[in-house]
């Protein structure tokens, strides 16, 4: 059996700072609901207003230009991550989930691809603790 990488020597082929970026981002993107407006109570505080959308949230497309402008690697150690998160592949399979994810985003839009998964941002955390690490240690 071959010897596991200590945690120090992971290499995931993107910054944690840049993972936590896009979890902080899908987080707040995924946190928010649309409201109807008959909904709101007149409390601007109330579960209900403070969960609907608003002009000077994240939105959805800062999201995707932060994905889709980094480059090839990072979007696919971004995928690999989701998927290891997901369950898909464990750390030991990191290789083969980072290659399978640059095939598969060879053409595509890896911004939108992200997007669609549910949980996005706690799949990626899942997928960061996959290897002994925390995206909740890394400062912001």
């Amino acid at each position: 059996m071959a010897d596991q990488p200590d945690d120090d020597d992971v290499d995931l082929g993107i910054s944690l700072e840049t993972v936590a970026t896009v979890v902080d981002l899908a987080r707040a993107i995924q946190g928010k609901e649309e409201t109807e407006p008959e909904q709101l109570s007149e409390d601007e505080n109330s579960e209900a207003a403070l969960l609907q959308d608003n002009p000077d949230d994240i939105t959805d497309d800062a999201l995707l230009l932060f994905i889709n402008e980094l480059n090839d690697d990072e979007q696919a150690a971004l995928i690999a991550l989701a998927w290891t998160g997901r369950g898909d592949y464990g750390p030991e399979d990191w290789a083969e989930a980072v290659r399978l994810a640059a095939e598969r985003n060879e053409g595509h839009d890896a911004g939108t691809y992200l997007m669609n998964m549910d949980m996005l941002g706690d799949l990626l955390a899942e997928g960061v603790a996959a290897f002994g690490l925390s995206i909740e240690d890394v400062e912001r």
